[in-house]
């Protein structure tokens, strides 16, 4: 009978083992899920998170160019208007370069004067400046030459020579071209 024991000892003690081997392997099976899960979220997470970062990135872009759009348009608000009056300008000069004979006309001229000077300091406020042009070297972003003479001593080459129209500019960008004779 102790043989019987123990034949069913080990019988027993096999089945445990198998059944412990059982248990590990659907613990092991029931692990593999939860890992592949876990896996799973944190790809979605770390997807979630590149798209996030993103939109972030993109909404501070179009912030961006908001506020620069804004500035850029602050700072030229005057270009159409100023556009319109230098045309103005230019007939109160050539007003101005007459010549007056009697003491109305100087007086007029006078006032021709003083409409040109509030004209000129009210575009300068806006930040519109005459460009320089006569004596200087040409420059084609600045200037448009209509004519050219021959160079001499007294003007060499690339030189501007006369100036038959002024420019202007606003901040950096040029409004008018000046119109120039330079000597090749």
């Amino acid at each position: 009978m102790a043989e019987e024991k123990s034949v069913e000892q080990e019988q027993q003690e096999e089945n445990q083992e198998v059944e412990a081997q059982n248990a590990e392997t659907t613990e092991e099976e029931i692990k593999v899920p939860e890992v592949d899960e876990l896996v799973e979220a944190q790809a979605k997470a770390s997807e979630w998170e590149d798209k996030f970062i993103r939109a972030h990135a993109e909404m501070q872009n179009i912030q961006r160019r908001a506020r620069e759009e804004r500035e850029l348009l602050q700072r030229y608000r005057s270009q159409d208007l100023a556009k319109k009056v230098l045309p103005s300008l230019d007939n109160l000069e050539r007003a101005l370069a007459t010549e007056v004979n009697d003491e109305a006309g100087a007086s007029l001229k006078k006032g021709i004067e003083m409409v040109r000077e509030s004209l000129v300091n009210a575009l300068q406020e806006e930040g519109v400046v005459e460009i320089e042009a006569e004596g200087k070297t040409f420059d084609p972003n600045l200037h448009q030459a209509v004519q050219t003479i021959p160079a001499s001593e007294e003007a060499p080459a690339e030189t501007i020579v006369q100036v038959l129209q002024k420019g202007y500019k606003l901040q950096d960008r040029v409004l008018r071209p000046a119109m120039v004779i330079v000597a090749q």
